[in-house]
């Protein structure tokens, strides 16, 4: 426990509180709520949720009811110019020693309203690319699944990560064309010429987490866009099959801290953060919810298997590159809907 987390959780303490928690599965487990709880006095009171609920709960209450929640990145920023549910985070309460660098400061750049930044990164995933190695090793970016060597033996979903992922691998940023809706359908014209151009070579567009598996575990697909957890459950099976983290960027999503408005326990919440993102403690976590956190260390208290998994998809430089998902802007998913339709019809 460093200094800092030690003087900050005696302080809470000295006042101890009840933490009205709302989260998801497995990101308050009853170890780490106990722990908690017998190192600082406070008590927690966990509200199991997800995004459309923490919002919907919020909202209802202008900001009550709760004194931290954990919404999505990308549900913050809007929500707060619209309905004003959060508080803004007082940085100087947080032990930013904590926090994987890149993703601290990605977070607060995507939760910034006005001069405040309103959230903290905590339970983070990417997708990116799932590759059995010994047969697709020259797979290493979303565009290699066009290549005439793996013709006939990858699969991606016809969804928006395929466009947004596949855009990053052509030069293209799509994120940085958010603000201009002409900018970013010129983008999405070119990844749906590239769709077309690739399609002759998909073994399967997959439509669910089991359909993938499978295809993988057979060897009809040997490379593909997918989820890094799922990536690391098949190379639970087969040590050929892993995770890669793309040249252009895994494309990440991060569930975060932030304070409702009304919440009347600020102090155990910003305990509850320190507590949480030490290393030891946030190992803990992903052993519940399978998902790391951005804690930063925490890799070495994993599991043997999940660490080796883990430091194999992501060394530094890939965690610094990942492509964190912001805000949708209004309009944009209309325009990846056609996108996406004229490459299911396309022959």
């Amino acid at each position: 426990m460093t200094v800092a987390v030690a003087a900050m959780l005696s302080a809470g303490a000295a006042s101890a509180d009840t933490l009205r928690l709302l989260t998801w599965g497995g990101y308050a487990p009853e170890d780490v709520v106990a722990k908690f709880e017998a190192e600082t006095g406070h008590t927690v009171e966990v509200t199991k949720s997800n995004n459309e609920e923490m919002i919907a709960k919020l909202r209802a209450t202008g900001g009550g009811g709760f004194d931290l929640a954990q919404p999505s990145q990308d549900r913050i920023a809007g929500p707060q110019a619209e309905f004003g549910i959060y508080k803004p985070i007082d940085l100087s309460k947080i032990d930013a020693s904590l926090f994987i660098p890149s993703m601290l400061e990605a977070t607060q750049g995507n939760t910034t309203v006005g001069s405040d930044v309103y959230g903290v990164p905590h339970v983070w995933g990417t997708s990116g690319l799932v590759v059995d190695t010994a047969k697709a090793s020259m797979v290493q970016d979303y565009t290699d699944l066009c290549a005439s060597d793996v013709a006939g033996k990858v699969s991606y979903r016809l969804k928006r990560p395929t466009l947004i992922g596949f855009a990053f691998s052509m030069g293209l940023d799509p994120f940085a064309a958010y603000g201009d809706e002409a900018a970013y359908a010129d983008i999405m014209s070119q990844v749906e010429a590239k769709l077309i151009e690739c399609k002759a070579g998909v073994k399967t567009y997959w439509g669910g987490g089991d359909e993938l598996m499978g295809l993988m575990r057979s060897g009809e697909v040997v490379a593909s866009m997918a989820w890094d957890t799922g990536g690391w459950k098949l190379n639970s099976d087969n040590a050929d099959i892993t995770f890669v983290a793309p040249a252009a960027g895994a494309l990440g999503w991060v569930d975060t801290f932030v304070l409702p408005a009304k919440g009347k326990a600020d102090d155990a919440a910003y305990a509850w953060i320190n507590f949480v993102m030490q290393p030891e403690v946030a190992a803990m976590i992903t052993a519940a919810a399978g998902n790391f956190t951005a804690s930063k260390g925490a890799d070495e208290f994993a599991s043997a298997d999940l660490k080796a998994r883990y430091q194999g998809s992501f060394p530094a430089e890939a965690i610094d590159n990942i492509k964190w998902y912001p805000p949708v802007p209004a309009g944009l998913e209309a325009i990846e809907g056609g996108v996406l339709d004229r490459v299911k019809a396309a022959k």
